[in-house]
């Protein structure tokens, strides 16, 4: 018996340098990782970091958060970010947000995320590279909102990030209770009447990138997108339905090649909405119906709008006809 006492002593002591080792670790890594950014040039400001979890968990508290990458135009700032990992393998990670205003700036402007229960998910594969297996982020009710108030909310938020096999990667998105804000909904001009949420927000795509994401991803350049399947993009919002697939190849330089199917029911009432809110000039209202209305009919349901582009040469095609440019697919 008392060899036994002995062997458990003995492990519950390896046990408790282990987490000692490991804690250190996890807290030292991400004050190397601060000053690593700073060193090149961003701005990486961390108040303190603290350590906890014992015995079964690693957790490293993180207060007074303010990161910035000068050559994005990209910064974040919140006032508290918890990181835990269960001890035996620190590669699955949940990080806990900050339920106070988490303040973002961006080449778009300056906003402010609030979130209930914000939670992020990782799980990495074993290696010094940490690529991602699956990441996943849920939240409770959400707000953007500016200087001039909300712009968006929801009563939910679920985005997961799941590899396929090396640098593929499926993506799922869904918000529940999707509303525009009031700050959104004036200039919109929207009728007392337009339900306020819509019906349904949400979207499935695969995606393949360069290479895997990893710890290189956020030290170096991101992985950047080679090959988009876009499933679907389903919008719905009082009476107005959206639908969009597309199969996409990208160069090099972010120009996308490939279709790209639009279904939209309802299409007068975009076109009210796009007026009342001046996207549409008045002068083109009648153009623009008329050439949609051909569309439409072509389709074989005059309120239907099915329409498929082509995206080849920096534009996108209707037909043969060339419409627009198309955009740089670059994550900066």
């Amino acid at each position: 018996m008392r060899k036994l006492y002995v062997v458990v002593a003995l492990l519950c002591a390896a046990w408790c340098v282990w987490w000692w080792v490991a804690s250190s670790t996890l807290q030292n890594g991400v004050q190397a990782w601060f000053d690593a950014r700073r060193a090149e040039g961003w701005q990486a400001e961390l108040g303190s970091v603290k350590g906890g979890g014992f015995p079964f968990h690693l957790q490293a508290e993180l207060s007074d958060i303010a990161l910035a990458d000068p050559d994005a135009g990209l910064a974040v700032q919140t006032d508290r970010l918890d990181i835990t990992a269960p001890a035996h393998w620190p590669g699955n990670v949940s990080v806990a947000l900050d339920d106070g205003p988490i303040l973002l700036a961006s080449p778009l402007g300056r906003s402010a995320l609030t979130m209930q229960d914000g939670q992020m998910a990782l799980n990495l594969h074993p290696g010094t590279a940490l690529e991602l297996a699956a990441l996943g982020w849920t939240a409770n009710k959400w707000t953007i909102s500016d200087a001039t108030g909300v712009q968006v909310e929801a009563v939910s938020l679920t985005l997961t990030m799941t590899q396929d096999s090396g640098p593929t990667y499926d993506f799922v998105a869904r918000a529940n209770s999707f509303a525009p804000g009031d700050a959104t909904r004036a200039p919109l001009r929207l009728p007392d009447t337009f339900p306020r949420a819509f019906d349904s927000l949400t979207m499935q795509a695969r995606v393949t990138f360069d290479r895997a994401w990893d710890r290189r991803a956020l030290d170096t350049i991101r992985p950047q997108p080679r090959q988009i399947t876009l499933h679907l993009a389903e919008a719905k919002w009082g009476g107005l339905n959206l639908n969009f697939a597309a199969d996409l190849s990208v160069d090099a330089q972010g120009v996308p090649d490939g279709s790209m199917s639009i279904q939209a029911e309802n299409w007068r009432t975009m076109l009210d909405l796009a007026q009342a809110s001046g996207t549409l000039p008045p002068a083109f209202r009648d153009q623009t119906e008329t050439v949609l209305k051909l569309l439409a009919g072509a389709s074989g349901n005059p309120d239907t709008l099915d329409v498929d582009l082509t995206l080849r040469d920096g534009a996108i095609y209707l037909g043969f006809l060339p419409i627009a440019p198309a955009p740089r697919l670059i994550i900066r």
